[in-house]
This record gives C-alpha cells, structure tokens and sequence, in this order.
C-alpha cells in the first residue's frame, strides 16, 4: 500500500473511532435522562440520585461537545495535500514514533502499526513544527528525528 493510502486509511481510522464515541455518548445522555424520567421527580430538594443523574448527563454532554469538535478538526485535515515540512494534517514518521497531526485522539492501530493522532496543541508538535526530513527535534530529553513526512 503506497504512503497517500496508508495516511488515508489512518484518517478514516480516526473518524471512524470519533463517530462511535460520539454515538457511544449520544447513548449515555439519553440512558441517563431515561433514568431520571424514570426515577419521577424529585423526593426532595437535595435528591442525590436525580442530582447524580443529571451530573452523568451533562458530564457526557460536554463530552458529546469536545468530541464533535474533534470530528469537526478531523474533517479539516487536508488528506491529498502533500507536505514538505511538518504541519497540520501531516503523517511524520521519526526513528521512535508515527504522529499524525490532526486531533488529540492517542493511540490508533492501522494496518498492524500504531500511531498517534496528536493535536497541533501539544509540546511534541511545537518542537517538530516546520521541520524537514532529516531534521532532529527534542521533547522531555527525548530526540527524534524525522524519517518521512506523508
């Protein structure tokens, strides 16, 4: 499989693992707004049971909107673009990892290798931002040096 389908294949990878946590969640919001309809109103002002319920719920909701807007970031990534230097949307290649510049998912498995979908927000990102194949980075004592970039 050439690099531009690997990358792609990759990116479905992470909207796919996006979709269903954003299913997943969709689901305990309306479990727990089951469960309190349910549960009737309240017994009391300081009904620990409902307030739990209504925790969960809004606890999955503001889940439900961080992880739309990672599908959001990740619809974003411009898949056919070729890169030069490292930057959003970039599948870099180092001695010691693979990074895909995109959005704060972790860890992916694609065809039987693991990379990490990282955000153009964290530490390792800024220390590698605009660099070249060849070209040598540090991040908490580690050093990296980038091998490919697709």
């Amino acid at each position: 499989m050439d690099k531009k389908a690997l990358k792609k294949e990759l990116w479905e990878k992470c909207i796919r693992t996006e979709e269903e946590n954003i299913a997943r969640l969709k689901f305990e919001i309306d479990e727990a707004q089951r469960l309190s309809n349910e549960y009737g109103a309240p017994k009391d002002r300081y009904d620990p049971y409902r307030t739990k319920l209504m925790r969960q719920r809004d606890m999955y909701a503001e889940q439900l909107f961080k992880a739309e807007q990672m599908l959001d970031v990740l619809n974003k990534v411009p898949i056919e673009k070729d890169f030069d230097t490292v930057e959003f949307g970039a599948l870099i290649i180092t001695d010691k990892q693979k990074l895909f510049i995109s959005a704060a998912i972790g860890k992916v498995k694609c065809q039987s290798e693991e990379f990490f979908a990282i955000s153009p927000l964290v530490p390792v990102y800024k220390a590698m931002e605009g660099k070249k194949v060849g070209d040598k980075f540090t991040v908490n004592g580690n050093s990296f040096t980038i091998l490919d970039i697709i």
